[in-house]
């Protein structure tokens, strides 16, 4: 390609001409040419930095980049527009080139030429680091614990020493090299974070592998051995008798306990947890897992309480510490549990009371809210719970009034009696079933935009509303007697438990009525009662005109609905006109000339004759609002001009 600069003028210089004369093969002369250096106007390696810094008539250059990166992006752009450019060989200006592994160099020929013969080669060599291969540790530490011999990034191996009842170690690496990675027991771990290690029972030895794996993939392993002391617990974790409360309640360093239970037990379960898994023991000399229930019989009560001792021994593992735990269970004597009466009031027990039928009911009416439960023991010193009242030994009766759920439920009342001697409480049962409510009454009902005709009360079912005749939607609001009772307003229906509702009623256009119901239905079911709202929406007193039009002429003045005189002008050769109108309200009757536009119709016209040239016709339209009245008349003058 041949640059051919001719007349190149520039604000900062005067006048540059440059002339080369040279002769053609064929004896023809060729033009004014100059021939510029072929070379690169720019050069970047994405990422990275060319050494040296880039300049067209430097041709060779080098890259280094880390190991991490695997490609990079050549851009070269041509000083001379329409010169080409290959990049190792692709016409391009842009190219992603791959980079050779870690360690080597990859070179890449950038080449620009013009359409002749001359070129120019850069060379940019690629040097990518080799992978590092540091798979030391800067630091090692375990907590709880210390480091036998203190750490040294090329002393591999190390002991650290804990107390028995160390379960697990933290052990926490940091690395030299932050590109490196650990793992510990196979875990991996952030360089410099903690991670929790199990150990082995008691007595035993924990070995923790640190696997460090350079960046080149070397491996350096660090081996740490834990050992856990012998233990010397010889305590229990936790204590259960069952039936029975521990007294006082189990504490490990506590070694005497009583139980009381009822005369009619014949043994007990006792479950001892120890505190340390290695550690043994014994339930009265058999020997006992950690965990494990053992049935323990009971000596025999009659007019006094018996005791029966437990003893439970724990030896710890060093086989020297041994605690002696000992539980005493006292059998109460023999006893009565029965009541002599019970009632309830209003009502009556269904069965009839007898002191060995423990299960009754009772009926009430719904407006009862409470029950009144009085009980008398067969024993007096024995010891009833009415509800929350306590009837104590010595005292022969009690009673104590309950409150009721709501209509239509259940309610269940217990009455406990223990026997002077203890044991387990003997419990009467009553469920009262309160009647469901038959209450379908209204105790409030309103309406928005207008007052209710008579004034509510909860016996009157039909009322009327007045609204003005711009009301076009009221709403209802109702709230039951009886917050249980189930109530519809019109579609929207208030359940159960929701006191009160509202919905929103479209009404029937001016002049019209509408009729609203809302049926309350009552808790006990059957016909709902109905209450009845007929709303009266007044009638339009709108007799205006939305538009008024005639043919083949104007309207002086434009139309306005308030204005009612017209006239209008037409040429000599107009012999009649036709009259458009549109009522304000559908509702109202107009009539144009002779035609009558009902109620529902909004517009109507006519076309009128008119009176011969130079006179003027007198039209009128009459519009007669929905609530009755005089009519207002529109009247147009239509003045018809004389002939020539």
């Amino acid at each position: 390609m041949k640059h051919i600069f001719t007349s190149v003028a520039q604000a900062h210089l005067a006048t540059v001409l440059l002339v080369t004369i040279s002769v053609g093969a064929y004896g023809c002369a060729d033009s004014a040419t100059v021939n510029p250096a072929v070379e690169l106007a720019s050069l970047t390696i994405t990422p990275g930095t060319l050494q040296p810094a880039f300049k067209g008539s430097i041709t060779q250059y080098s890259v280094d980049l880390t190991s991490n990166i695997t490609s990079v992006t050549v851009s070269a752009q041509p000083a001379v527009s329409g010169d080409s450019v290959t990049i190792n060989g692709l016409t391009t200006t842009s190219r992603v080139i791959t980079l050779s592994p870690a360690g080597t160099t990859t070179p890449v020929s950038i080449v620009v030429s013009e359409s002749g013969s001359n070129s120019r080669t850069y060379t940019v060599l690629i040097n990518r680091a080799s992978l590092a291969g540091n798979n030391s540790l800067q630091s090692l530490s375990v907590s709880p614990g210390t480091l036998t011999p203190t750490f040294d990034a090329n002393l591999l191996s190390y002991t650290v020493d804990v107390a028995n009842n160390v379960g697990n170690v933290m052990v926490t690496p940091t690395l030299q090299d932050p590109v490196a990675t650990v793992t510990v027991d196979g875990q991996p771990v952030v360089s410099g974070q903690a991670q929790s290690v199990s150990l082995n029972g008691a007595g035993s030895i924990t070995l923790i592998n640190i696997v460090v794996t350079a960046q080149n993939g070397t491996e350096k392993t660090y081996l740490i051995t834990v050992s856990r002391g012998i233990s010397s617990n010889a305590n229990l974790q936790n204590l259960i008798i069952s039936p029975g409360t521990l007294s006082p309640p189990f504490s490990a360093g506590t070694v005497g306990y009583t139980v009381n239970v009822a005369s009619n037990m014949a043994s007990v379960m006792v479950t001892p947890t120890l505190q340390d898994a290695s550690a043994t023991m014994t339930v009265n000399g058999t020997p006992t897992n950690s965990g494990q229930a053992r049935t323990i019989l009971l000596n025999a009560s009659g007019a006094v309480p018996s005791n029966t001792f437990i003893n439970i021994i724990v030896t710890a593992e060093n086989q020297v510490s041994q605690k002696n735990y000992v539980v005493v269970v006292i059998r109460a004597a023999l006893g009565d549990n029965n009541l002599s009466t019970l009632t309830v009031t209003p009502g009556s027990l269904i069965p009839s009371f007898a002191p060995n039928t423990t299960d009754y009911a009772a009926n009430v009416a719904t407006n009862v809210t409470e029950v009144t439960i009085s009980a008398t023991k067969a024993i007096p010193n024995a010891v009833m719970l009415i509800g929350s009242v306590t009837v104590p030994a010595g005292t022969a009766s009690g009673q104590e009034t309950f409150p009721l759920n709501g209509p239509g439920t259940q309610t269940t009342i217990s009455i406990s009696v223990t026997a002077p001697n203890g044991g387990v409480p003997k419990t009467y049962s009553i469920v009262v079933t309160r009647a469901a409510s038959s209450n379908n009454n209204l105790s409030a009902l309103s309406v928005t935009s207008g007052a209710l005709n008579p004034i509510f009360d909860e016996n009157t079912t039909s009322y009327t509303v007045n609204v003005t005749t711009d009301i076009t939607e009221v709403t209802v609001s109702a709230t039951k007697a009886d917050p249980n009772a189930v109530m519809l307003i019109g579609s929207v229906t208030v359940p159960a438990g929701t006191a009160s509702g509202q919905e929103t009623f479209p009404l029937n256009g001016p002049g019209t009525q509408t009729l609203l119901s809302i049926d309350v239905t009552a808790q006990s079911g059957g016909a709902p009662r109905t209450y009845t709202v007929t709303i009266i929406r007044a009638a339009s007193s709108n007799n205006n005109l939305s538009a008024l039009s005639v043919t083949s002429g104007a309207l002086n003045p434009i139309f306005d609905e308030n204005t009612t005189s017209y006239t209008v002008n037409v040429t000599t050769d107009v012999t009649e006109v036709t009259v458009s109108a549109t009522k304000a309200d559908p509702n109202a009757v107009m009539l144009i000339g002779s035609v009558t536009v009902p109620a529902g119709t909004a517009s109507g016209q006519e076309t009128f004759p008119l009176n011969g040239p130079g006179t003027q016709t007198l039209l009128s339209i009459d519009v007669t609002a929905q609530s009755g009245g005089a009519p207002k008349t529109y009247s147009i003058t239509v003045d018809r001009a004389l002939g020539p």
